[in-house]
């Protein structure tokens, strides 16, 4: 791999760009994944296809396929999962891709929203977060079936970045005793290989018209006043997520709470205590009680 550049379309969306991400899987991604799409020396990667980034199965549903439409059923209910790293489009969702899209998402609210026997929807989140571009338009949409149908959103076990963003969306959140939640900020990657290269003999010369053209690129050291550029852009976005959360949960999580958890993760009771989630339970108790609810309020 030395030397060369591989997977690109990959590399462009997991550095120089913001991301809805827990900073665990930004870890992985910086040290395991990192190398292999920028083509620096062979590393041990093994376990960076699990970040679901790249993959064969990718685009497997197609777009007539009736995963990529059509959510789960449970009698009147509907089971849409949010699961693994989420990425904007794509003809494909799942486990089994180790992704979801925002694409896929929506298209299934789309296939709910106005069928009448559907009575209640259950979002099956288990995400660490992923793409911010998608995110935002992707939760509305969820919100919007939310103000039409009951909808709530069950951890299994996770929800943090953009995963809880589009939980929150959700008129309830049920967490598991020991599931996290959380993560209400922006995390971007940049990579200087700048000392790699002249360890390598290499030097490379950027021609540019355009003072901004080349700022995040990986060949030198990121000068001081791109990096507050980018941080302020990165606490906008993060101001945007906490006001998105606060317009969805209301008086249980404002604005200034959400900003004030910093990012943090919560656990089971700790997060119900901050207003992240609303009850702790198991998620194989969450339908029957579920479907209880929907009687109850459709009598």
């Amino acid at each position: 791999m030395s030397g060369q550049s591989h997977y690109p379309e990959i590399a462009s969306r997991l550095f120089n760009t913001p991301l809805m991400l827990h900073e665990a899987k930004g870890d992985i991604i910086a040290r395991a994944f990192g190398p292999r799409v920028l083509g620096m020396p062979d590393i041990d990667v093994r376990g960076g296809e699990q970040l679901g980034l790249v993959g064969d199965e990718m685009g497997q549903w197609g777009e007539s396929g009736d995963r990529y439409y059509q959510p789960r059923r449970h009698g009147d209910i509907a089971v849409i999962e949010i699961e693994g790293s989420l990425i904007n489009k794509g003809k494909w969702i799942g486990k089994s891709s180790g992704q979801t899209t925002y694409e896929g998402i929506i298209s299934q609210v789309n296939s709910v929203i106005d069928d009448a026997s559907v009575r209640g929807i259950i979002l099956e989140v288990d995400s660490f977060g992923g793409e911010v571009t998608g995110a935002f338009d992707c939760a509305e949409r969820l919100f919007e079936l939310s103000q039409a149908k009951p909808t709530m959103a069950v951890l299994t076990d996770h929800a943090c970045s953009a995963g809880y963003l589009l939980a929150a969306a959700a008129r309830q959140i049920v967490i598991p005793q020991n599931g996290i939640a959380g993560s209400i900020g922006v995390i971007s990657l940049h990579v200087d290989m700048s000392k790699w290269l002249a360890r390598e003999g290499l030097a490379v010369t950027i021609l540019k018209a355009g003072q901004h053209k080349a700022d995040m690129n990986p060949y030198e050291a990121l000068p001081e006043e791109v990096l507050e550029r980018e941080l302020t852009d990165l606490e906008a976005i993060r101001g945007e997520f906490a006001g998105t959360v606060a317009r969805f949960r209301g008086d249980r999580l404002p604005k200034d709470a959400a900003l004030a958890t910093e990012a943090g993760v919560y656990r089971g009771q700790a997060a119900v205590d901050v207003g992240i989630a609303d009850v702790v339970a198991r998620p194989s108790q969450v339908l029957a009680a579920f479907e209880e609810e929907i009687g109850r309020t459709a009598g």
